[in-house]
């Protein structure tokens, strides 16, 4: 043993701890590793064992318990396995026993808390073999790929059902913010029964008045027949912001989707096109009418989009320009392209009130939405090679939207810390 226990009493607990030496640094940075991991695990069991019932009748939500035994079980920490006797409780009539050491330290199946914590934030990030690699190689601890995902899925499914009761805090800004952007886009992700899907993600981002972005809220859910789960999970997100800063200018900010706009409408002051979706389509009226003429090509576009960003009133003479150019313009597929451009202006240039909106510091592309897709969804849940059910992808969004969004991570575990993640449970 490299680590032994010199002292234990009330005030805590004193281990010393043998490091041997190796040839080189690394070996004898792995040799400091496997010490502390053993400190970690006579620590462990003397905390743990100072949560433990002294084996008289309990009761436990009203209902009247005796010690029926007082065995030893194992736990899993982050530095080891720890071996700790505990008294387990039933009723006279016997069912389903009651640990209370396991509910009182707020054991998470048969993890310490900070074990599953280290767990679940990993699988947010990364697939169960890697999250076991990360282990290995980072804290020296081996961990099945079962194990990793037994737990993560319980974390995740508590965060799923506590979307709608729990509350997290906003996070203390200098000053209100003076705009809040909500936005709201699908990406998609391979079921296993259903083939590509379109999961959804939303934003709620803060903005100041020189239009720097001080917190963004992420939101996500699985696929699903219709948006209701996501829209009613949104929309509450959002509920709760409108309550804390009633006053604040509110804007949607999303792609020519009808149904983005049909939710938004009644949460937002101002409605916002993305910029870049609207530039695509300029894009391609540029490419219409200077087929051959690359240099008079990006002039025209440049201009334009300028114009478009500065210019009140430039999405209607933009139209109106399109309209007359479409005249000039021969070839089928290329008026085709104007076409779409002009349908496009047509239905949303009430939307592009671009010069406003840049003159405020207000935001008018909806990257931050369109990163959430990217960085909520895609890089977890559409890598090489992975199919979802929908069950799984639900929890794993679920959590990986409390790691991103700044603070929530640390409020879902004091919560956990609070209510504990489960009070009774079978044996």
């Amino acid at each position: 043993m490299s680590a032994t226990i010199v002292d234990s009493n009330d005030r805590g607990v004193t281990i010393k701890v043998t490091v041997k030496f190796s040839d080189s640094m690394l070996g004898s940075e792995e040799n400091i590793q496997h010490a502390l991991n053993e400190a970690g695990v006579l620590a462990t069991g003397e905390v743990l064992s100072r949560f433990d019932a002294d084996g008289d009748p309990i009761d436990v939500c009203g209902v009247r318990m005796t010690s029926k035994c007082h065995n030893t079980e194992d736990y899993q920490t982050p530095y080891g396995v720890v071996s700790v006797p505990r008294h387990l409780y039933q009723t006279s009539k016997g069912g389903r026993s009651f640990c209370p050491m396991e509910a009182d330290a707020r054991m998470v199946l048969n993890s310490t808390p900070r074990y599953a914590k280290m767990i679940s934030f990993k699988y947010a990030s990364f697939g169960a073999n890697m999250v076991a690699r990360d282990f290995e190689e980072s804290h020296g601890r081996k961990v099945s790929r079962g194990y990793i995902k037994n737990i993560a899925d319980l974390i995740g499914s508590i965060a799923q059902a506590k979307e709608e009761t729990w509350e997290y805090e906003l996070p203390l800004l200098d000053a209100d913010p003076a705009c809040i952007s909500i936005g709201l886009d699908g990406t998609c992700m391979l079921l296993k029964d259903d083939g590509w899907r379109e999961a959804m993600t939303g934003t709620i981002a803060f903005y100041d008045r020189n239009g720097n972005r001080l917190h963004t809220i992420y939101t996500g859910a699985a696929p699903e027949h219709g948006k209701a789960t996501f829209r009613d999970r949104f929309k509450l997100e959002i509920d709760r912001v409108m309550t804390r800063y009633p006053t604040v200018h509110y804007q949607g900010l999303a792609d020519g989707a009808a149904d983005n706009w049909e939710f938004l409408k009644p949460f937002v002051d101002t409605t916002v096109l993305d910029f870049f979706h609207v530039s695509e389509y300029v894009g391609d009226v540029a490419k219409a009418i200077f087929p051959f003429n690359l240099s008079k090509r990006e002039e025209w576009l440049e201009d334009r989009l300028h114009k478009l960003k500065h210019k009140q009133g430039a999405a209607k003479r933009l139209l109106a320009e399109m309209i007359k150019l479409r005249q000039t313009v021969k070839a089928a597929t290329r008026k085709e392209k104007i076409d779409k451009a002009i349908t496009y202006f047509t239905n949303h240039h009430s939307k592009m009130r671009y010069a406003a909106n840049t003159a405020l510091s207000r935001p008018i592309g909806s990257g931050v939405t369109e990163a959430a897709c990217k960085i909520l969804i895609k890089q977890r849940l559409a890598n090489s090679g992975m199919r979802w059910k929908g069950e799984g992808a639900g929890m794993v969004l679920a959590t990986r939207a409390l790691v991103l969004t700044s603070g929530r991570w640390s409020e879902f575990w004091k919560k956990i810390n609070r209510y504990g993640s489960q009070l009774l449970r079978g044996k």
